[in-house]
């Protein structure tokens, strides 16, 4: 790198030169006379010269790289690591020149490494699934990431340079940045926020920030939205309450019977055999439920395999038919259906038979009799729509979202009665969706249900 004032100065040095040789060369000449004057004059003129040479090769050489050392210095010093100094052709001036740029290149290559892997850090912070807020020794928050934004907004403007307590209300995570910094070690907790109007559980993680003399430097806080273990384990905590429900009923009846048929002498055969068949009845409805039980199971884990084939829905749907028509008769109810003719899709047809036959079932048994069921398979666009109506008793507004939930009932004695489980309705979901497809229904209290499937032609 070059200086513009390195010539002026030079101009400056030489001026001075020339006055003082100037000065000299009067002083001289008056004190000497005749051929003396000539040959002082010349000697003068030789030394100025030499002088001459002398001062532009200590500038060339020294003064002026030295002077381009020191500006880059400082410039590096400032942190503008693309400055660069002259370099001299040979001697010391040239290692000093060559050593600066050589540093200047590295502190550039290092700052550019620094600048992309501080940009990396940010991305991959901003990009965690879990909320993360750095507070330093005094409380004030030096970090936060998108996620941390989203689980707790950012209506408080900014939280950076802000003490943790002023942009964080919830007295949770005060209590666990003020453990943090009492115990030195990881403290656990949780808060109950609202996000867009829905409730959600945040498990708050504070771990100590040391130094390497292992000073507490800070606290980081790690946030983590639990809310959907919350609802698998509420879920579980429910299942294991209905299952235990759903089974001590019949086996308190089958035992309560047999007891009695044991202990006591029945004369009259024919309560005995009412008994009898009350066990059976129970043993068949306690069957049924240990087979949805293993279904479902198996379904929610994932194992289930579906064995794809092409269903012609012509000839696949004529057994399910049949088995309507006769529930249908038996109840009195009027069943009419309503196939395109020619459609196909692709599916397990097993399995796709136990979800018609589920929402057939539950249609007739809860309509009355003199009622109507339809069932209605059409081709539209790039699914097949499968529509199950009946003019039964409807399902409540409030229990509509819930209806397939395992041992989900409208009318528990109702569902009792006609020997249902409670799992049908979850089992049919879950094989809806392991062939892509979705499921909803339409129903108003008293005047019927409508249940439609939309099945894709290719799995």
């Amino acid at each position: 790198m070059r200086n513009n004032n390195y010539p002026n100065l030079f101009l400056r040095y030489l001026l001075f030169i020339i006055a003082v040789f100037g000065f000299v060369t009067m002083v001289m000449i008056q004190y000497t006379q005749g051929d003396n004057r000539l040959i002082v004059l010349a000697t003068l003129i030789i030394a100025f010269i030499v002088i001459i040479i002398l001062i532009y090769h200590l500038y060339e050489n020294y003064v002026k790289p030295m002077r381009s050392s020191i500006e880059v210095t400082k410039q590096l010093a400032n942190g503008k690591y693309h400055a660069r100094t002259y370099i001299q052709p040979s001697g010391e001036a040239q290692q000093l020149s060559q050593a600066i740029n050589l540093l200047a290149k590295n502190l550039q290559e290092m700052a550019i490494q620094e600048k992309m892997q501080g940009s990396q850090w940010k991305t991959v912070i901003d990009n965690m699934e879990s909320g993360l807020m750095l507070i330093d020794e005094r409380g004030y928050v030096h970090l936060i990431n998108r996620k941390f934004k989203h689980l707790f907004g950012d209506q408080n403007g900014t939280y950076i340079g802000h003490l943790y307590y002023d942009v964080l209300p919830q007295t949770n995570i005060h209590q666990v940045v003020q453990e943090t910094f009492l115990y030195e070690e990881k403290i656990t907790n949780s808060v109950k926020i609202a996000i867009d109007g829905d409730a959600h559980y945040i498990e708050i993680v504070g771990a100590p920030v040391l130094t390497e003399k292992n000073e507490q430097n800070g606290v980081v806080l790690v946030f983590h939205d639990i809310t959907e273990l919350k609802r698998v384990e509420e879920m579980r905590k429910d299942f294991v309450a209905n299952v235990s429900h759903e089974l001590k009923t019949p086996i308190t009846s089958i035992r309560g019977f047999a007891e009695t048929i044991l202990e006591d002498d029945f004369e009259d055969k024919a309560v005995a055999q009412q008994f009898v068949n009350i066990i059976l009845k129970e043993s068949t409805r306690l069957q049924a439920l240990i087979h949805d039980l293993l279904e479902l199971s198996k379904l929610e884990k994932e194992e289930m395999k579906l064995s794809q084939k092409r269903i012609d829905v012509d000839d696949w749907i004529s057994g399910i038919i049949t088995i309507a028509e006769q529930q249908a008769e038996q109840k009195s109810i009027h069943f009419e259906s309503s196939i395109e003719s020619g459609i196909s899709f692709y599916g397990d047809p097993d399995h796709m038979q136990q979800v018609l036959l589920n929402l057939m079932n539950n249609a007739m048994s809860y309509t009355k009799e003199n009622g109507e069921v339809s069932l209605s398979i059409r081709d539209e666009a790039n699914d097949i729509v499968i529509s199950v109506r009946d003019t039964g008793i409807g399902i409540p507004e409030e229990a509509v979202q819930r209806i397939f939930e395992r041992f989900y009932r409208v009318d528990r004695a109702r569902s009792r009665h006609t020997g249902g489980t409670g799992l049908g309705l979850a089992i049919v979901k879950h094989i809806v969706e392991a062939h892509n497809g979705r499921i909803h229904v339409e129903s108003t209290l008293n005047e019927g249900s409508t249940f439609i499937i939309y099945i894709p032609k290719k799995l």
